[in-house]
């Protein structure tokens, strides 16, 4: 008897983890589907967050349910506890951006308030990796705790911004209602005491009004803050905002409104190398930073605050998470 036998081969399959209170669930099920019917796709396992649970635990029973993709859909504080769980499994990362940030979605120029471009990037677009930060918080009663960060790390103005800002106006007016907390803090120039090491050189004691610590450099509008970060290049990088008194904001605020221009062009490179660096901003970069205070101050990471420290150690893991990007600058074909 002769006959050829056909080896059935698995299906690949993904696993959804949903902020319902940022995404759609019934809408975000219906673009899942359609794309698991179009790439041939088996149906995907779904883990919603919850009042108690910040995206982590969802995500730690989406990575034990060993999928092909996992699929994050929520804001920027869903996305980062996500991470936490995703970091080191080699699970590719497709993202649904929501919310009002969404800074690591557009440093990856991943497609923005465009759910079913999203989707089909999750599914169909190509595998990049990129850097995660890692930051070991230290408290006043001697606690640590281990945090992910794919943006930024803040203490001073970034952190208290993240801690008071008024959510029900941020989530109307976006980063305009960042503008009274800035203004308070500016004009207060409230600055603390701080000692920090880079890698393995010496520490350093210093006075700051602001420090921030990133992977990626951008803001929204444009802002440029951190012109070496590179997402993917195994190294943090910092920035200390030092005013004292006098014109220490206006220096600040005149680099940081051209840093763009500075550093995106040929010539405003050639410029950068030949204008002094105002005292009151300082940058550096690392692959591993750690700073203390005598006093404990507030930390934000990825715009989430996480209460005061007295001391953090931040960390890059090298390509410790593999995310889904567009495989061509245009939009992917929806037919």
């Amino acid at each position: 008897m002769t006959g050829d036998s056909a080896v059935a081969i698995p299906r690949r399959r993904a696993a959804v983890v949903v902020n319902p209170a940022k995404v759609s669930v019934e809408t975000l099920r219906a673009a899942v589907a359609a794309e698991e019917a179009r790439s041939g796709w088996s149906a995907s396992e779904w883990f919603e967050t919850s009042a108690s649970d910040d995206g982590r635990s969802a995500a730690e029973d989406a990575v034990r349910s060993a999928p092909d993709l996992i699929v994050v859909a929520g804001g920027d504080g869903t996305l980062r506890a996500a991470a936490e769980a995703l970091v080191d499994s080699g699970i590719p990362l497709g993202l649904v951006p929501s919310g009002t940030g969404n800074l690591f979605a557009r440093e990856l120029s991943l497609p923005l308030n465009d759910l079913t471009t999203s989707i089909a990037t999750a599914f169909r677009g190509s595998d990049r990796p990129v850097d995660a930060g890692l930051a070991v918080l230290e408290r006043a009663d001697g606690q640590e705790s281990q945090h992910a960060f794919l943006v930024m790390a803040g203490i001073g103005l970034d952190a208290h911004m993240a801690g008071h800002t008024n959510e029900r106006l941020k989530k109307r007016i976006g980063w305009l209602a960042y503008s009274d907390p800035i203004a308070r803090s500016i004009f207060g120039n409230r600055q603390f005491d701080l000692n920090y090491r880079l890698d393995d050189r010496p520490e350093v004691a210093t006075r700051a009004h602001t420090v921030i610590v990133g992977n990626s450099g951008m803001l929204t509008g444009g802002l440029l803050l951190l012109p070496a970060a590179v997402i993917d290049d195994g190294r943090l990088d910092a920035v200390i905002f030092r005013p004292g008194r006098g014109s220490g904001w206006t220096n600040i605020g005149y680099r940081l409104a051209f840093n763009r221009m500075l550093h995106r062009t040929g010539f405003g490179r050639l410029v950068a190398s030949l204008t002094p660096i105002p005292r009151a901003i300082r940058w550096a970069q690392a692959s591993r930073m750690r700073v203390r205070f005598p006093a404990a101050q507030e930390i934000q990471l990825d715009g989430d605050t996480h209460g005061p420290v007295i001391a953090a150690s931040l960390s890059v893991r090298h390509h410790g998470l593999v995310v889904r990007v567009p495989r061509v600058p245009a939009a992917l074909d929806r037919d």
